[in-house]
């Protein structure tokens, strides 16, 4: 008999062990035999799992902030919604009233001076141009007349005054002279506010062409020596005051949307929050659309006036689902996939797409309403992760 103690198999290691064998392929009695031999043959590595056979959270990409800015990548929350509860157009920010001035000459005449240029920063009240004009000397010549002439009344009327208190003259002499003092300084005050208004020099020779507000020229279409007319739009100036965005919308969609209604702006960055300011009642005859207008909740610099953008409408619906952009999902492997955002950049999250709509797809599992996921240019984050796993 012997006396050496019987060494008990570690029951855990060894089914740990089985498992990897019949992973490789081998039956029992090939493990069996492998246990007498003293080294085993090398194991070859497991394939790669593609991202598609991950499973949920399938990949992860790295993605510093900067980045997103440089490349534009939007980042926006799952909406709550069905597909009709969105609609998507486009549309141009216009600058609200007293926000953008179409800037004239006053008088007729040849451009004898140009002071700004395009896309520079002016003041309220600053010269751009200057015109040599005749009607300038016509208005200076009948303020000056007009002042004469009301100078004249009045030393008329304070002679005559004296003298009615006098008792020289009657009253009738002294009610003339100031009926007469009254018109002479209502034509000097008209005369005054045409030469005020035409911003005519003090020369008399020219008129000035002024901002009437703060903000930066736009358009320009003045030349030294040029003739221009009173009508003639010389520069328009944008202010830095608050502007909206109008977006045409098809008549079927008006019964849909309403003042206060909330919306997304899409230009260049993140989405500017928005609400519907009014629609308009009826459509246009020439594209059969109504017009939406915009008011951003923030100002913001991202907007120029007369850019075009893309509008976003939420409209009030008591639907059930989540919605995303259709330029959010993207396809790897055959399998539809959300880049969900996380500290370090995104989590590719495979999802179940239901219909696609004007712009917008339905999501019918796989995420919650509200989770950040990259909308514009996805298609970036899913190629800076197909290049992540080529170099590994």
């Amino acid at each position: 008999m012997n006396d050496k103690p019987i060494r008990q198999m570690n029951w855990p290691v060894a089914a740990g062990l089985a498992a990897v064998a019949a992973a490789l392929g081998f039956g029992a009695a090939h493990w069996t035999a492998a246990r007498s031999v003293p080294a085993a043959a090398p194991v070859a590595p497991a394939p790669k799992a593609s991202p598609a056979q991950a499973g949920a959270g399938i990949a992860d990409v790295a993605i510093p902030a900067d980045y997103l800015k440089v490349a534009n990548i939007v980042v926006e929350p799952v909406a709550s919604g069905g597909l009709e509860a969105e609609i998507l157009t486009t549309g141009t920010v216009s600058a609200v009233p007293n926000s953008e001035a179409a800037i004239v000459a006053r008088a007729s005449g040849n451009v004898s001076r140009v002071l700004r240029q395009l896309g520079d920063t002016v003041r309220a009240g600053d010269v751009l141009a200057q015109v040599e004009s005749q009607e300038a000397a016509t208005m200076a010549a009948d303020r000056q007349v007009a002042a004469a002439r009301a100078e004249l009344a009045r030393k008329n009327y304070a002679r005559e005054s004296s003298l009615f208190q006098q008792g020289v003259t009657p009253r009738q002499e002294l009610e003339a002279a100031h009926s007469a003092l009254a018109v002479a300084e209502s034509e000097a005050q008209r005369a005054n506010a045409v030469a005020r208004a035409a911003q005519v020099s003090a020369d008399g020779r020219s008129v000035a062409v002024r901002s009437p507000i703060a903000g930066k020229i736009t358009g320009e279409s003045v030349t030294l020596g040029g003739f221009v007319q009173p009508d003639t739009e010389l520069f328009r100036v944008a202010g830095n005051g608050p502007v909206v965005i109008e977006a045409p919308v098809p008549a079927a969609d008006i019964g849909r949307i309403a003042a206060g209604d909330t919306a997304s702006i899409l230009a260049d960055g993140a989405p500017i929050a928005a609400k519907v300011r009014s629609v308009t009642p009826t459509v246009s005859g020439s594209t059969r659309a109504a017009t939406v207008v915009l008011e951003p909740l923030a100002a913001s610099n991202r907007l120029v006036v007369g850019e075009g953008v893309q509008v976003r409408l939420h409209v009030r619906e008591n639907g059930t689902g989540m919605v995303v952009p259709e330029d959010a999902v993207q396809n790897i492997d055959g399998r539809d996939i959300l880049f969900v955002r996380t500290e370090a950049g995104f989590r590719a999250q495979p999802v179940l797409v239901g219909k696609r709509s004007r712009g917008m797809a339905q999501i019918v599992s796989g995420v919650q309403p509200g989770t950040q996921v990259a909308t514009r240019n996805a298609f970036l984050v899913k190629a800076d992760m197909i290049k992540s796993e080529e170099a590994e």
